[in-house]
């Protein structure tokens, strides 16, 4: 298993088997202070992951992912791409794309993270 995050302005990861759209989740671009840095640091992390909109986003996902899982294994799939997209790449998806790695960890799954557009402007 992959997780990556990507800013949708960057056009999409040709790589990904599955893409999740979480720019319908609050935005912490717009909050001042949190601007500047990006869904690994704590404060991004909070925001993003403590918002109710966020809450629903995340039960939903999880158990999509832990549904199709098996699935994808029974086929034969030996590799997936979970593609993780907000506007820039730098707050949402880098946050909600290593929650997933984290919760696909917890759970006995190799699993790694990779955030494609954390450093562009």
């Amino acid at each position: 298993m992959h997780c990556i995050s990507f800013g949708f302005k960057y056009g999409l990861p040709l790589e990904s088997d599955l893409v999740f759209d979480v720019r319908c989740l609050p935005n912490p671009f717009y909050v001042e202070e949190l601007r500047e840095h990006t869904g690994l640091e704590a404060p991004v992390r909070d925001y993003v992951m403590n918002c109710k909109e966020t809450e629903g986003f995340k039960t939903r996902f999880t158990d999509m992912i832990d549904y199709m899982l098996p699935l994808y294994i029974q086929e034969g799939k030996s590799q997936l791409v979970i593609a993780v997209g907000c506007t820039g790449g730098h707050h949402r998806s880098v946050a909600l794309a290593q929650y997933m790695h984290d919760h696909l960890a917890a759970n006995g799954v190799h699993a790694t993270v990779s955030h494609r557009d954390i450093t562009k402007q």
